[in-house]
C-alpha cells in the first residue's frame, strides 16, 4: 500500500486535539514509548448530531474488542471510519474517560498553582476543549474508544484491565470514507492500576490512501458491506 503523507503531529502526554479527516483519508496513530492510552471520539463532520455508536458497532460486529477489519458505525449506520491496520490487536470499547473529580481522587491533587503545565488533566474536560472548537458542548459528549488499551470480560461480567499490553511502536490506522470529525485525548485509561499520573505521548500522522484500502473491512460481514452502502448513499 502506498499514500501520501499530508501532516503530520505529536500529541503530548495529557494533550489533546481535533480535526476533520476527509474522505478518502487516513490517520495513523503510534504509541511513541508504550502503555499510551488515547480516548477517541468521531461524529460526521457536515451534521454532528451524526456520532459513533459503540453499542451498534459491536453488536454489528459479533465482538466486544475492536481490531484490522473492524468498522466503526455511526448512529445512522454509515461508516464513520474502519480499521485497516493494528499492531495492537485490542481496542478497549468499554472504559469511558475520567473526569476532574475522579483524577483527583486517583492521582493526587495536580494543581496548575504547583506543576503549571505538568497539570493533572482529566478525559473529560480535555474532550470538551476540543469539542467546544467545534460548537460542541456537555451533551454532545460521547462513549470513546480507548485505543491501544485492553480490557476483557470474565464469566462473571467483570472488567479486567491488561497492564502493558501495548508496546513502543505500536500503531492503528484508520480509514475514513467520509468526512469525519476526530477529536481524542491522550491519557491513561480509567482502569489503569499506574498509581502515578504519567499518560504517554502519540504521534498522529494523516495521508490519503489507495481506494481499496478498506476492502477486507467492507467483506468481514454482511452488516459492514451494508454500512458501506449506507455511506457511499449519503454522498450519492
Amino acid at each position: 500500500m502506498t499514500s501520501q503523507n499530508l501532516f503530520e503531529e505529536t500529541v503530548p502526554g495529557g494533550g489533546h486535539t481535533s480535526f476533520i479527516l476527509k474522505r478518502g483519508q487516513q490517520l495513523t496513530l503510534t504509541d511513541l514509548e508504550g502503555c499510551a492510552n488515547v480516548s477517541l471520539m468521531l461524529l460526521n463532520a457536515h451534521q454532528p448530531s451524526e456520532r459513533l455508536n459503540l453499542p451498534d458497532t459491536l453488536k454489528g460486529q459479533h465482538t466486544a474488542r475492536l481490531t484490522a477489519g473492524h468498522c466503526l458505525v455511526s448512529d445512522m449506520g454509515r461508516v464513520l471510519a474502519c480499521i485497516t491496520a493494528d499492531t495492537c490487536g485490542w481496542h478497549d470499547p468499554f472504559g469511558g474517560v475520567l473526569n476532574a473529580d475522579e483524577v483527583r481522587e486517583k492521582y493526587g491533587a495536580g494543581r496548575y498553582q504547583e506543576l503549571r503545565n505538568g497539570f493533572y488533566r482529566n478525559g473529560v474536560d480535555n474532550l470538551l476543549v476540543e469539542m467546544g472548537k467545534w460548537n460542541l458542548g456537555l451533551q454532545d459528549l460521547l462513549m470513546v474508544l480507548n485505543l491501544f488499551s485492553k480490557v476483557t470480560v470474565d464469566g462473571e461480567g467483570a472488567f479486567h484491565f491488561a497492564a502493558h499490553h501495548a508496546k513502543a511502536g505500536d500503531q492503528i490506522t484508520l480509514y475514513a470514507p467520509m468526512d469525519t470529525l476526530v477529536v481524542l485525548t491522550a491519557l491513561q485509561h480509567p482502569m489503569d492500576p499506574d498509581p502515578r499520573y504519567a499518560p504517554r505521548p502519540v504521534q498522529l500522522e494523516v495521508s490519503l490512501a489507495e481506494g481499496d484500502v478498506a476492502a477486507a473491512c467492507r467483506t468481514s460481514r454482511p452488516e459492514n458491506a451494508r454500512a458501506f452502502q449506507n455511506t457511499e448513499r449519503f454522498y450519492a
